[in-house]
């Protein structure tokens, strides 16, 4: 039998997951690295729903956010309190999921923990943040890559980033999706949508995910088949895209959706899936599509052809949004070649049971190089 780890992981918004990528990333990975024997430990902030101190075998530690009273910010003293408190405890691995606690290795003492840090995407390129805020996250991310034991990248392309840019070696272990098979249209009828007559783009509102320009692209377009818009729209550029599409009865905007089972529906029974990351690594939102067997219609980067490869149809400006959907049918004339091999991706790539294996490995094989 292995050795049993003590793991901490930190750095996200807690599990279960309500809110991105990496807490459900946190989620699999640490439910599944129980379910092989490992003790581990997920730090949730303070005003995370969940009241348990376990979640299906994984310990929960809720650590205080200031969150409610200085906004983002306050991110940088959750994490500085989350390494604090893990520091101090007797883990054997603690996983960064970002490098938001960069900085803070230079002022706490690290002793006997291993410190893992899945870097995430391009932090620093977030279009959201203003200059000092990208500055001090392409500081953080120069700190994380000198001062980590290990990297993890969950994309070849963010790898070959650290090798150019640092000088500096990652392992690649993706995220995972689960296939998707077992839809039920009735779970969609308060939505007033029909069978594959409708778009979808489900994403944070923000515009390094090419919200506008698939909005703008769409507007333009000869199209009646409704746009379904899902992401929480509730903060400025929210209302600011509410306000600028107004007159766009077909662009329908259904605010945030956290139901796992109303989401992969929406995603099997769309026409095609809009998905605008673009500074992102291996996205697990993309990831979730190819699962739930979308025809998916990507933003043109590394990161997304790294993982669609051709199997998927791309675009970059407004006219090329316009023109996809102007000429959807011959898009669809390759659907099921691309779903087909986009689902063997998922069952033989970015498949979990994979993922947490190849996390557990990685674990293992650092601990005995300090044996």
């Amino acid at each position: 039998m292995n050795q049993s780890l003590n793991i901490a992981i930190l750095g996200t918004r807690g599990i279960p997951n309500t809110y991105g990528g990496f807490e459900q990333f946190a989620e699999y990975l640490s439910v599944g690295l129980v379910k092989k024997g490992h003790h581990v430990t997920v730090y949730n902030p303070n005003f995370h729903d969940y009241e348990g101190n376990n979640y299906k075998g994984v310990s929960i530690k809720k650590i205080f956010s200031p969150e409610s009273y200085i906004g983002g910010a306050a991110n940088y003293i959750y994490d500085y309190n989350c390494l604090r408190h893990a520091l101090k405890q007797n883990f054997d691995i603690i996983l960064e999921c970002g490098h938001g606690c960069a900085v803070f290795y230079y002022i706490l003492p690290i002793k006997r923990s291993k410190i893992f840090t899945n870097m995430d995407g391009l932090e620093w390129k977030r279009s959201k943040w203003g200059f000092l805020v990208r500055k001090l996250a392409k500081l953080n991310e120069k700190l994380a890559v000198k001062k980590s034991d290990y990297l993890v990248a969950d994309n070849e392309g963010i790898r070959q980033y650290y090798i150019v840019e640092y000088d500096k070696n990652a392992t690649t272990i993706p995220y995972g999706a689960v296939v998707f098979d077992s839809p039920q249209f009735k779970s969609l009828n308060k939505y007033g949508i029909e069978k594959r007559n409708y778009f979808l783009l489900i994403a944070r509102l923000e515009p390094e995910n090419s919200i506008e320009i698939i909005l703008d692209g769409y507007d333009k377009s000869q199209s009646n088949c409704p746009l379904l818009v899902v992401g929480d729209d509730s903060h400025k550029y929210g209302g600011y895209l509410k306000n600028h599409f107004s007159k766009n009865e077909n662009i329908k905007f259904l605010g945030g959706i956290y139901n796992d089972e109303i989401i992969n529906n929406l995603r099997y029974y769309s026409r095609a899936y809009f998905h605008g990351h673009t500074v992102g690594g291996t996205n697990p939102s993309l990831l979730e599509a190819m699962a739930c067997q979308a025809l998916i219609i990507a933003h043109d980067n590394q990161f997304n052809r790294s993982v669609l490869n051709e199997h998927g149809t791309y675009f970059t400006y407004v006219n090329d949004v316009q023109n996809i959907i102007n000429n959807i049918h011959k898009v669809e004339e390759n659907k099921s070649k691309f779903i087909k091999n986009n689902l063997l991706k998922i069952r033989n790539k970015y498949n979990w049971d994979k993922i947490v294996k190849e996390y557990e490995t990685l674990f293992m094989d650092s601990l005995k190089k300090t044996t």
